[in-house]
């Protein structure tokens, strides 16, 4: 199985229309316009009833003491985890192809509606649920597409693996709200095929000094 995007290319910078979060010359961070990529994906295996599209970035701060703190850095050697920014699952099996902001079209304050999504599907709660918990103006359940608002002070660019996974099942066996951890272990069994691409990402203008300019 194959899977790529026409929105970047495997393992190059992806553009900050595709991001949570941009370069902000004044405010460091200001929201972009968070549209999920375009997915195209073909030699799919007999026997598929339906697709899963999981997004994790494996590069997020186990500890969050350093994170966006002035004067401070986040550390490369700091142990890493991942981050989940898409939950997707129920994809019909004769889809070859999602449009670009067909699930996500901007940033909305406390999520995304879900889990009932376009095509059929139904759409999981990314980590920004977890990330914005205690945060007064945005805390609540983000379902399905929120894309990359990394550190704007860590050391590292981060990696963002958009992963395809053909299942033998038309409807994965979880109900109600559920995590891309919880996918995770609910495809065990079930994956006839798998594909994945990477896109990297930073808010660190030392990391990227172009993308201030590129993006206003």
């Amino acid at each position: 199985m194959r899977l790529w995007s026409e929105s970047f290319s495997d393992g190059e910078p992806m553009p900050a229309r595709y991001a949570f979060g941009r370069i902000d010359e004044r405010r460091r961070v200001g929201l972009a316009d968070n549209l999920n990529p375009q997915l195209s994906w073909d030699d799919v295996p007999p026997g598929t009833r339906s697709f899963v599209v999981l997004v994790h970035d494996y590069d997020v701060p186990s500890r969050g003491d350093d994170v966006n703190q002035e004067g401070r850095e986040v550390p490369a050697d700091l142990p890493r985890t991942d981050f989940f920014h898409w939950v997707l699952v129920d994809l019909p099996a004769d889809l070859r192809a999602i449009e670009e902001g067909e699930f996500s079209n901007g940033v909305k304050p406390r999520g995304k509606g879900g889990p009932h999504a376009a095509r059929g599907a139904r759409q999981g709660l990314n980590d920004y649920t977890v990330w914005f918990s205690g945060d007064h103006d945005m805390s609540g359940q983000y379902f399905g597409y929120d894309g990359p608002c990394p550190p704007w002070n860590d050391s590292i660019i981060h990696h963002y693996v958009f992963t395809l996974y053909a299942l033998d099942v038309a409807r994965l066996p979880l109900e109600g709200t559920f995590t891309g951890a919880e996918v995770r272990r609910a495809i065990d069994k079930h994956v006839l095929a798998q594909a994945a691409f990477t896109g990297t990402y930073t808010l660190n203008p030392t990391l990227a000094p172009t993308q201030i300019a590129s993006d206003e």
